[in-house]
């Protein structure tokens, strides 16, 4: 059978879909796309690719009548080229799916996997293995800042390090995207409750762990963190397990040494024998614990200590995860993704750390599918508790959850109040920008903390201080 050339991505401004996009441009495939209107960062990356992209979705853009159609995971029944490739019986496939066999299969991979920390654990990994000579393939859930793209194919036979997501792979499957990614490794970061939309309790998730761990060959390796619940996989792999934290009798296990202009000193060691010192750029103890993750997944691949030294002092960092989009009259403005209660609770410890003494002002969006519900509610308060002042803004798409069900904003904000904390809720992002900037003091934080575009406040704060 002659191997397809052409595709059409289906929601190509998805974050993985469009490293995607880019996957198969390199592979040598006639590429075109199709998604509603796209907006900063995620236009820019579409307009990258330099292939056909059109605004809106038709069955008419399909006429071109492609091998396959690479139908996004927001999509669903009743979206026009959705039902167009079902009548026409084109083929059709998930992009996990597509890259499982024209990727995955053809290269070594590695499936970093957990609820936290996966982007920037990604991110890490690839660029170590980059300084080490490897020039491993990558697809990153996000921009890593040493690489001009978030995707790199490589060659046949080489690392090739992906972001192995838990959430579903399209609307006709419904198991984890990482079920589809081969993994020789996988890296475990995390296991906690989240995806309240499609996963009923931890118990659901696990299992869906529990079955990507199955395809490990037994000659490849779990690596889990030592920290969290994630340990807990071990028992259901069928290959090398090692672990990796500050835990005692992790494998790979850290101790932090301080920070020293303006690098986290780490001092590693492996069952018990010193491994090195690594210093990085990066803020927090889940950072740290990121970093342990790829020296793991490096030592797999019998990278040496001083390569995997030089490769995580030498990396940058993942754009939306503790980046510094601004400064301007002695503020300094952080952007970061942070959605899920230990994230934010991680982000604002690791805020603290970086910039101690001065005063961290948190904006939050409640935006992601647990957290527009009371679902985390009492882990919200408590992540919240340990910033000078707490901003909540517009609860994403309520209309589409039930009143009873909500964020009840209003009893977070006042619990954070009888805590001794500065809280309020803002409807529009523009007058809670302005309120800021009014506001300001010399060596404030501002922390933005959003899985989205916040109502465009990061353009406000832009416009505030131009």
């Amino acid at each position: 059978m002659t191997e397809q050339r052409s595709i059409h991505f289906s929601g190509i401004g998805g974050t993985a879909m469009v490293a995607g996009a880019r996957l198969a441009l390199e592979a040598g495939w006639a590429v075109r796309g199709s998604d509603n209107p796209l907006y900063p960062p995620t236009s820019d990356m579409v307009a990258a690719l330099g292939v056909p992209v059109v605004e809106g979705y038709a069955a008419k853009n399909l006429d071109w009548n492609p091998d396959v159609v690479l139908l996004g995971n927001v999509l669903s029944r009743g979206n026009a080229e959705v039902e167009a490739a079902l009548s026409r019986r084109l083929r059709y496939r998930s992009l996990p799916e597509w890259l499982k066999e024209h990727v995955l299969r053809q290269r070594r991979s590695v499936a970093i996997c957990g609820t936290h920390g996966k982007t920037t654990t990604t991110g890490i990994t690839a660029h170590v293995l980059e300084h080490a000579g490897l020039s491993p393939g990558f697809l990153v859930g996000g921009q890593p800042l040493n690489f001009e793209h978030s995707a790199r194919l490589g060659a046949e036979g080489v690392p090739f390090i992906i972001e192995g997501d838990e959430y579903d792979t399209a609307f006709f499957d419904k198991r984890a995207k990482f079920f589809h990614y081969l993994p020789e490794v996988a890296v475990v970061t995390s296991l906690e409750f989240d995806h309240g939309d499609i996963y009923p309790d931890l118990a659901a998730i696990e299992l869906s762990f529990q079955r990507m761990l199955r395809q490990i060959p037994s000659e490849g390796r779990l690596i889990c963190c030592a920290d969290n619940h994630a340990a807990s996989l071990a028992e259901h792999a069928f290959c090398d397990v090692e672990t990796y934290g500050f835990s005692d009798g992790a494998d790979w296990r850290g101790e932090v040494l301080g920070i020293e202009e303006g690098r986290q000193l780490l001092r590693v060691c492996y069952r018990g024998e010193e491994y090195g010192e690594v210093a990085t750029t990066l803020t927090g103890r889940h950072n740290l614990q990121n970093v342990l993750a790829a020296i793991a997944v490096a030592n797999y691949f019998d990278v040496t200590a001083q390569r995997v030294c030089e490769g995580i002092d030498s990396f940058i960092g993942v754009r939306r995860r503790m980046e510094t989009f601004l400064e301007s009259e002695g503020i300094t403005y952080i952007d970061d993704f942070a959605h899920h209660p230990t994230a934010i609770a991680e982000t604002i410890a690791g805020a603290k750390t970086r910039w101690p003494g001065q005063r961290l002002r948190v904006l939050f969006e409640p935006r992601s599918n647990t957290t527009v519900t009371n679902r985390f509610f009492d882990d919200l308060r408590r992540a919240f508790s340990e910033a000078d002042e707490v901003h909540l803004g517009p609860i994403y798409r309520t209309e589409r959850i039930a009143e009873d069900e909500r964020l009840d904003r209003e009893r977070l904000v006042s619990l954070l109040r009888e805590n001794g904390r500065t809280a309020s809720i803002w409807e529009e992002p523009e007058y809670l920008a302005q309120h800021v900037y009014d506001t300001r003091e010399d060596g404030d934080i501002v922390l933005i903390l959003s899985n989205g575009a916040f109502g465009g406040i990061y353009d406000e704060f832009r416009r505030l201080t131009d």
